[in-house]
C-alpha cells in the first residue's frame, strides 16, 4: 500500500434511474452506474432516513463495478417522502433482495456505513448466499450501549455545547427519553414543531459526523429536504430499537463465515465509537479491520475515502 490517500473516483452519471413499487405504498428511487456485465455491488446508505447522493456512486472503479445505488423507505427520491408507516429493517432487507432480483444478479458486494452498515449486516445474516463481500464503515449494532451513548450519555460528553442544543427543544420533564420525546414532536399535526425538532435533531447527528466542524455539512443536515425523513425515520427506528433483538447481529454472526470483510473505522468516531468494530472484528475473523487515526464517522473525510476506495479496489483484485 502506498502512502498516498486515494480519493473517489471521477463525477458519474447512471446509465439507468428508476422507480421500484415494493408495495405496502413504498416506491423506491434507484441508480445504476459503472460497466454492466462487470462485478456487482449494492449501496445501502445511513441514517435510518439519510438518502444518497451523487458522491456514493464515486466509491467504485466504474470499469471493474455494476453498482445499485437506492433511496430507502421514506428517503430521498422514494415515495411517499418521509414516510415512517411500513418501513422497518426487515422491509428494506426484502427490499434490498427485490433490487438483487431486478438486476439479475446471483450475488453482490454489500456496502453500507454506520446505519447502512447495520443494514448490511442484517442482509448478510439473512442472504450470505446472495452476498459476496462486505464493505462497512463505522460500524452500529443497534445494541442498547450504542443507542445509550448517543442519546443518553456518552456523545453528550464530548460534544457539550450542541447537545445542550439538542436538548434544549425538550421541557426538563421529558429529556428522560429524549427519542420519545422528538418522535411526538417529529410526528405532531403542527408542521412548525416537525421542522423544528427535525432540525435540531439532524444538527445533533451532523455534529457528531467529522473530527472536525464542517460547516458545509451541517447546512444540509440543517435543510428541511434531508432533516425531516432523517429525523422522522430515525427517530422511530430508535424507538423500536431498530427492529432488533439485543445483539441480534453480533449473535447471528456466524451466518457470515467465509464471507470476506472490510471494515473502515474513524479512530475519533463520537457517533459509532471504534468498540463496535472491534467487536464485529472479534466474532467475524473473515473481516479485515482497517482503523484510521486522523478521522470520525463521516464517509466524507480523506482517510475514510481513502479506506473505503482501497477497500473495494481490493475487493476487485486491483492493486492498491
Amino acid at each position: 500500500m502506498t502512502d498516498q490517500r486515494r480519493g473517489l473516483y471521477p463525477e458519474i452519471e447512471p446509465y439507468e434511474t428508476g422507480m421500484l413499487d415494493v408495495g405496502e405504498g413504498h416506491s423506491l428511487y434507484y441508480e445504476r452506474v459503472g460497466t454492466p456485465g462487470a462485478k456487482p455491488a449494492v449501496f445501502l446508505h445511513g441514517g435510518p432516513g439519510g438518502g444518497m447522493s451523487p458522491d456514493h456512486r464515486r466509491q467504485w472503479d466504474p470499469e471493474l463495478y455494476n453498482v445499485l445505488l437506492f433511496d430507502q423507505r421514506g428517503c430521498g427520491k422514494s415515495l411517499p417522502f418521509a414516510e415512517i408507516e411500513d418501513n422497518d429493517t426487515w422491509r428494506i432487507v426484502a427490499d434490498v433482495e427485490r433490487l438483487r432480483e431486478m438486476c439479475g444478479h446471483d450475488k453482490w458486494q454489500v456496502f453500507g456505513g454506520s446505519w447502512g452498515a447495520t443494514l448490511a449486516l442484517a442482509y448478510a445474516e439473512t442472504h450470505p448466499d446472495r452476498t459476496s463481500e462486505l464493505v462497512l464503515r463505522g460500524v452500529f449494532l443497534a445494541r442498547q450501549t450504542e443507542k445509550d451513548w448517543l442519546y443518553t450519555y456518552g456523545a453528550s460528553e464530548i460534544m457539550a455545547e450542541q447537545w445542550d442544543q439538542f436538548t434544549g427543544l425538550i421541557p426538563e420533564d421529558e429529556r428522560g427519553d429524549l427519542v420519545k420525546a422528538y418522535y411526538k414532536r417529529l410526528t405532531s399535526d403542527d408542521e412548525d414543531t416537525r421542522l423544528a425538532a427535525a432540525r435540531e435533531w439532524s444538527l445533533w447527528e451532523g455534529n457528531v459526523a467529522t473530527l472536525l466542524p464542517d460547516p458545509a455539512l451541517l447546512d444540509t443536515f440543517a435543510h428541511p429536504a434531508k432533516a425531516v425523513p432523517f429525523a422522522r425515520i430515525c427517530a422511530k427506528f430508535f424507538l423500536e430499537d431498530f427492529f432488533l433483538e439485543e445483539a441480534q447481529l453480533l449473535s447471528n454472526v456466524s451466518a457470515l463465515a467465509g464471507i470476506p470483510g472490510i471494515i473502515v473505522q474513524g479512530r475519533h468516531d463520537i457517533c459509532t465509537p471504534p468498540t463496535s468494530a472491534w467487536a464485529l472484528k472479534k466474532a467475524w475473523p473473515e473481516a479485515d479491520l482497517w482503523i484510521v487515526d486522523d478521522a470520525g464517522h463521516s464517509a466524507a473525510e480523506a482517510g475514510i475515502i481513502d479506506g473505503l476506495v482501497r477497500a473495494t479496489d481490493k475487493l476487485a483484485g486491483k492493486q492498491a
